[in-house]
């Protein structure tokens, strides 16, 4: 490399240390890496941001995807990268984002102690209800632009606080996500085993080869349930070990002790699944024969009937080719009574949500799932003896370790555009929801500083991301230290 041009780039290169204030201030942790609330040391605003260091050294693949995913996505629903940081040092990589100061998983986790201490605080219709939609608006710009997110669940929806963005909803963690064709291809040279467990679709559990965007529909219905009971509705036992085999027992005997065993005439193709011959030998349709979606929900005090349950069952169908799509879901008539939804979820709300916690930096990295069975044991011997006493248990929670990663980034909306998908408006009366606008702020990956970093696109137009022979996209990065 010339010397001058080394020169003149050390020279112009910016720094995370020398830009922003961040020690001490650590918001979460994970397998990814870590993540902190920062403040920019030379007082130009007095924004707060959130610095995602990711783990290792150099850029991992899964890194690599969601940088370029999210120089192209552009949506005020969906998180959205403000820089990119290289670290000359240490050859770390950093991302800006827009600090979120809560989640999904911290807000159920609020309602749900709030049952553990026999004071329980439902959370409110309307802010449910505004989650959802913002949720699916979201993951319909997602879908229209053939990406699937694939890790779906409470710990990736972030919140902004106060603020411009005040309650708007924020799909994070794109480190899982992929570009998809129509028509479907199969995806064996993608990893089989994706999405947390608890919002595993059953056709991944049954070792589809051809999912769809059904698998975030199905998610999403997991965590439409969960706001309205604060309990994970497929919460089961989690293995700690890791494997390529999709089949997980305890997770399909969990879904099946909610829903029902799937009848041949509901889920045709569930014979064509290449577990199926599995399911057969380890389950039996009688001992399901008492299970319903409906029954489970008015223990939770939903009415089968009510507009709310409906949605969920079709966001909840057994058959990916039956399930709603997030297009039929924003015209749901659901978000046509009142309350109707808002662009600020927490309009109208009074309930004291806490802000996040610093974590000790000088803790090991936790594991999730050694720790959410631990919580599994404790959660089970607190309702036992709750039980005794009359009084009613949450189920177990997951674990904190599992989110407090990702769930604090969001930005600005950078990078070039895809095809905008706007809200869908209801055909009868429109939501009190602003148009699908995409938030001003600077360019990402800029080639005067950070790093110099090129993202070339084959197979479609040049400015939209595309699939390959092999459903995989191709990024080529140039690094210049």
């Amino acid at each position: 490399m010339d010397y001058d041009f080394k020169t003149k780039l050390a020279a112009e290169r910016e720094r995370v240390e020398d830009l922003f204030e961040y020690e001490g201030c650590k918001v979460g942790r994970g397998t990814y890496g870590h993540v902190y609330k920062a403040t920019r040391k030379d007082g130009k605003d007095e924004k707060e941001y959130a610095l995602k260091q990711i783990e290792g050294t150099g850029i991992s693949m899964s890194a690599c995807r969601e940088i370029a995913l999210l120089r192209e996505l552009k949506h005020p629903n969906v998180i959205a990268l403000q820089k990119v940081f290289l670290s000359h040092s240490d050859r770390k990589v950093w991302l800006l984002f827009d600090y979120a100061e809560h989640d999904l998983w911290h807000i159920i986790k609020f309602h749900r102690a709030s049952k553990a201490n026999k004071k329980p605080m439902q959370l409110p219709r309307g802010m449910v209800k505004s989650l959802l939609y913002q949720i699916l608006d979201g993951i319909h710009y997602l879908h229209a632009n053939w990406v699937l997110h694939r890790d779906l669940k409470p710990a990736n929806i972030l919140v902004m606080g106060e603020g411009p963005e005040r309650g708007r909803v924020k799909i994070a963690d794109m480190g899982f996500a992929r570009l998809f064709n129509s028509p479907l291809k199969p995806l064996a040279d993608l990893d089989p085993v994706v999405v947390t467990f608890w919002y595993r679709a059953p056709e991944l559990l049954l070792g589809a080869r051809h999912y769809t965007k059904a698998i975030d529909i199905w998610a999403i219905g997991c965590i439409f349930a969960e706001l309205l009971t604060s309990e994970p509705i497929f919460h089961c036992r989690q293995e700690d070990i890791k494997t390529s085999n999709p089949f997980h027992h305890d997770q399909l005997d969990r879904i099946f002790s909610v829903m029902g065993f799937p009848a041949d005439k509901d889920w045709e193709d569930i014979r064509k699944m290449p577990e199926y011959p599995t399911l057969q030998k380890d389950f039996r349709r009688t001992t399901y024969a008492n299970s319903s979606l409906i029954k489970y929900m008015e223990k939770h005090k939903v009415k089968p009937d009510s507009k709310v349950f409906l949605l969920l069952q079709r966001l909840l169908t057994m058959d990916p080719n039956k399930r709603i799509t997030s297009e039929q879901a924003l015209q749901d008539p659901y978000f046509l009574e009142e309350p109707l939804p808002t662009t600020d979820v927490f309009a109208g709300c009074q309930i004291p949500y806490p802000k996040r916690e610093f974590l000790n930096e000088d803790e090991p990295e936790e594991k999730p799932e050694k720790n959410q069975m631990q919580q599994h044991q404790q959660t089970a011997a607190q309702t036992q003896n709750q039980q005794q006493t009359g009084a009613q248990q949450a189920p177990s929670q997951q674990n904190a370790a599992q989110t407090n990663g990702n769930a604090i980034a969001t930005g600005a909306t950078t990078g070039g555009g895809l095809q905008h998908g706007q809200d869908q408006v209801p055909p009868n009366k429109k939501p009190r929801l602003g148009p699908s606008g995409a938030s001003s702020g600077p360019g990402v990956l800029q080639s005067d500083h950070v790093f110099y970093c090129n993202v070339q696109f084959f197979g479609r137009k040049q400015s939209q991301l595309c699939v390959d022979s092999k459903n995989k996209f191709t990024l080529v990065i140039t690094l210049a230290f």
